[in-house]
């Protein structure tokens, strides 16, 4: 029987007889301990199906064989997807791996159970909001300054919309920072594990879409009263009347800026806006 979870990275990537692209977002995850460490994360999860996003060379792939029933790995370079179906041929044959060539944000996704990968930098940001409303949980691996913004709290600075979005499908923690002597080649920036624990938000929002909508429109002007950033953005938002939804809306909320709101507020608002936007919705 095959052992999985003790591969040598740069072994690995000498086999793919390719070197990572920077000009692709590809850094290859080539510390030991670090690789090692990532399953242990992910404890506690349902890991009958894990889904990597960008295997490259195959070195997490490996350790997510030693732990998982079933892996899927999305690769859309034509090469690293032929490599890791050699590297890894009998899980393959064992039908334990799929590879699927292509780009993580068109093909169409497995029944997963929980995703565990090292995120092109490039693409981190799509990828993540691809999969967070699966409402699977996630260990992802971003640029720290994303992170950072993913799991901030509210009035400080580095909450944003990314915080409100993360946190509207799910618990998100940094669990932990990894340096750049851990990637080759070395990006020029640290990185950091986010690990996502899916999870209903304790408010309601009459959907999910204009709630991003919404909140897309606002942040774009969060060092202006809501007052303003409602009114200046309603071709970003789509509402029809803004004036009439900040007539409507509690002064306070008004008053106060994007960064100091909770996710409640920005729920009661978007949901205020969408009833006195189009009154039918208040019937919904």
């Amino acid at each position: 029987m095959t052992e999985y979870g003790n591969r040598d990275p740069d072994a690995l990537v000498r086999r793919a007889g390719k070197r990572a692209d920077t000009r692709q977002d590809q850094h290859f995850l080539v510390d030991d301990r670090v690789l090692d460490r990532i399953p242990t994360y992910a404890e506690g999860m349902d890991r009958s199906h894990v889904l990597e996003i960008g295997g490259g060379p195959g070195a997490l792939t490996d350790r997510l064989l030693a732990v998982a029933d079933r892996v899927t790995v999305v690769e859309r370079d034509p090469d690293f997807a032929a490599h890791l179906r050699q590297e890894f041929a009998d899980a393959v044959a064992a039908e334990r791996l799929t590879v699927i060539e292509g780009d993580a944000l068109d093909v169409d996704l497995p029944d997963f159970t929980a995703s565990i990968a090292n995120l092109p930098y490039g693409a981190s940001s799509e990828i993540a909001f691809r999969l967070l409303p699966e409402g699977k949980p996630l260990v992802l691996m971003f640029q720290q300054e994303f992170a950072e913004r993913m799991a901030a709290d509210p009035a400080t600075d580095d909450y944003g919309r990314l915080s409100v979005t993360a946190g509207h499908y799910a618990d998100t923690e940094i669990v932990e920072t990894v340096p750049k002597g851990a990637f080759d080649p070395r990006p020029r920036v640290t990185s950091a594990l986010v690990r996502t624990t899916p999870r209903e938000p304790d408010y309601t929002v009459p959907s999910d879409d204009f709630f991003m909508d919404f909140l897309k429109a606002v942040f774009t002007q969060r060092r202006k009263t809501m007052r303003n950033a409602v009114r200046n953005t309603a071709h970003i938002s789509g509402l029809g009347d803004p004036d009439a939804v900040v007539a409507a809306a509690d002064e306070d909320l008004m008053s106060a800026r994007a960064g100091t709101l909770a996710p409640a507020d920005f729920a009661d608002l978007a949901t205020l806006a969408y009833e006195v936007d189009d009154p039918e919705h208040a019937d919904d």
